[in-house]
Order: C-alpha cells, then structure tokens, then sequence
C-alpha cells in the first residue's frame, strides 16, 4: 500500500489494524506488509514511523512489516504546464509511487495484493484468497480483484511486477493508476475481469468525507471526488425512505427501487456546467452484490433547458460491467457537462439499489473564477 501525509496517519493505522485484526495468526505468517511512505515531508515521515514501530514492532523484527520511502528525486519534475494542471499532477505522482512500490515487492512473495489507506478487510481474508487462486490455473489470469473500488485488493503474479512497474512509469502522465491498471491486464491477454466475490475489503467512508451526513454540493472532501452542486431526479418508483437524492451524497445511503424497465433512467442534475474527468458508479449491495444494474449505462448530457433543467444532448461515456462503472472523461466537445444519466438498458426482475454516483471535475464557473 502507499500512503501520503494529506491522508493522516489515521486512514494508514486503520489499514494496518483491520490487516492484523481479521487475519489469524497462521494467515499473518503467510504474508508480508509491504507500506511505501510516499510523502515527503519530514515531521509526518517521522511521525509515522515511530508510531507504527511502537504498535507492530515484532512485525517489523521478523521481517512481516516493511516500510519504504522513496526519495522526491525519483518522482519527475513538475513543468510549468503541469503545475497548471493539479489533476495530471497528482495521478503522475501516484503511479509513480505505485511503481517504486511494485519494483521493491518483486523478490519478496508470489502474489502481490494492492490496497489503500482507509481500507478494512474482511476476516480470514487471506484464506479467501487462497482458496480462490488456488482454484484457478496461474496461465488463465494477469489480474484477479478482491474488490470493486479503484485499485483496491488487486492481485497480481509476482511475475508480473517488473513489467507493470515499467508501463506505470512509461505511461505515468497519461492516465490515473485504475485506468493503467486495466489497460495492462488487457494488454497481457486478460480481456475480462476476473471479479472475486465475495468482495473482501472496503473503503471507509471517512476516506472521503469528514462530514459523512452533508450532501453532495455542500462541501468537497479532500481525497475523494468533487461534490458539485446538483439535484438528481428519476422516473423509477421509490419510497420516502431513499429517495434519488441518496444516490449522490458521500456517506452509506443509497437510492432503491424494485421497479426496473428498459428507458429507466437517474439523472444527476448540475446546478453549473461542469469539466468532469472521472465518473465512478455503483450498483448492488456492498456486502452480497445483489440488485445491481445488469444491463444499463452511463451519459453524458449538455445544453439544459427547461424548468426544472434537462439535458437536450447526451453522449455515451459507457456501459456497466457487472452493475459497476469507472470511467476516465475525455471531453472533445468544448461543452462543460451538465447531466449525468444512468440508463437502463433491460427489464430485470429484481430491485436496484444505486450506492453512489461520484464525480471528479470542477465547474467551469468556478474555472473562470480562479483564472481571473
């Protein structure tokens, strides 16, 4: 895992309690711990290392616990257009991060399993894997994932490491981590997921937001997506208890109907057009990954009219793979976005539930604003 200061220590030690708290004693001897410091500043490195040497300081005398930090001077410069573009800096950082990360766990276990700060894991999480890799033959997969959350619980083959390390750094201003990272598997001859359930760690919400009870629009948290004003509607039945409203806020509620047909659709409304570069969506329960959205679709709208606003153009940005969508924005029609729709492409039986609907951007009101 890596971790960077701007998340606190908190997320960091987390992680390392879930790790060692849901794992037994056999399973902790199986596994080596393996944290980049990917920060450099030098009070929060020092922090962190004394304070995880004080809680796991016989992980780290047996060799269990490793933490690595490597030097700014590996990370590249940051140009005068970079320095412009926040976004491309901060994905250019983490890949390469993530290869220093991968290049030092080459030599030290077979499989190699990618978390995140502000993660818990799921007990006897490393029996699960086992058993699941064991019942597949090594040659039928580059990539399987313990979850459906960005580059959390990815397993790879040691073998494939070096190689991945290479293409992060190659390709580190191009595109952010999750992008990369299943462009790889499909470039090793993986074409379809390998999704392993049940899903065996998560986020937590915190992660995100520090006030979990505001809507999106009411704030932005720090490492998570944008929260930009808007208002979501649908023509999907629902009660009062989750409402659509609850598809698009950072804390555990969620929108739910048992009324699915072909041309359903919710529709995140903005209140400013706004330059979006990632939508991530999510359908299904979190913990079984019933009443996702088996066949739907993700659109983005422009030029609204109307009262209340509608969109009167949509473009395709995807479709969803197994009730799931995270999906890199390349904007080609000098239009900022104004809806975001989730279309239903069938008839399903069973209910849906929506957990969440995220946004990466800024609006383009805001944009001009800064720019004066």
């Amino acid at each position: 895992m890596t971790s960077e200061s701007r998340q606190g220590q908190g997320g960091l030690l987390d992680t390392l309690a879930s790790l060692y708290q849901v794992s037994s004693t056999a399973e902790q001897e199986q596994i080596i711990v393996l944290i980049h410091l990917a920060d450099s500043d030098p009070s929060w490195l020092r922090k962190t290392v004394l304070d995880i040497s004080s809680l796991y300081g016989a992980q780290i005398l047996t060799g269990q616990l490793l933490l690595i930090h490597a030097p700014s001077e590996v990370y590249p410069p940051v140009t005068a257009v970079q320095n412009e573009t926040s976004q491309q800096q901060t994905y250019s950082k983490e890949n390469v991060a993530h290869a220093f990360l991968m290049s030092f766990a080459t030599k030290l276990s077979t499989y190699f399993l990618l978390i995140e700060d502000n993660v818990f894991c799921a007990p006897n999480f490393v029996s699960h894997i086992h058993s699941k890799v064991t019942n597949r033959k090594p040659s039928t997969w580059v990539l399987m994932e313990f979850s459906n959350m960005g580059v959390l619980g990815k397993l790879f083959h040691r073998r494939d490491l070096p190689l991945l390390a290479r293409f992060l750094l190659f390709f580190h201003k191009e595109r952010p981590l999750p992008w990369l990272i299943l462009h790889f598997r499909t470039l090793l001859a993986q074409q379809d997921p390998v999704l392993c359930r049940p899903f065996l760690f998560f986020h937590r919400l915190s992660h995100f937001t520090s006030e979990n009870k505001t809507s999106a629009g009411q704030g932005k948290g720090p490492h998570g997506p944008n929260t930009l004003p808007g208002v979501v509607f649908t023509d999907m039945k629902f009660s009062g208890v989750h409402s659509p409203q609850e598809a698009y806020t950072l804390d555990e509620s969620f929108f739910c109907t048992s009324n699915v047909s072909t041309g359903n659709y919710l529709t995140v409304i903005l209140s400013h057009p706004a330059n979006l570069n990632r939508v991530q969506v999510r359908t299904g329960s979190l913990i079984d990954g019933k009443y996702i959205l088996e066949k739907g679709q993700v659109e983005l709208g422009y030029h609204p009219e109307g009262t209340p606003p509608n969109c009167t153009s949509f473009a395709l940005l995807g479709h969803l793979m197994r009730g799931q969508l995270d999906q890199i924005v390349l904007n080609s029609t000098g239009y900022g976005v104004s809806c975001v729709k989730l279309a239903v492409n069938a008839n399903q039986a069973r209910g849906l539930m929506v957990r969440h609907i995220y946004l990466w951007g800024e609006m383009l009101k805001q944009q001009r604003a800064d720019q004066r």
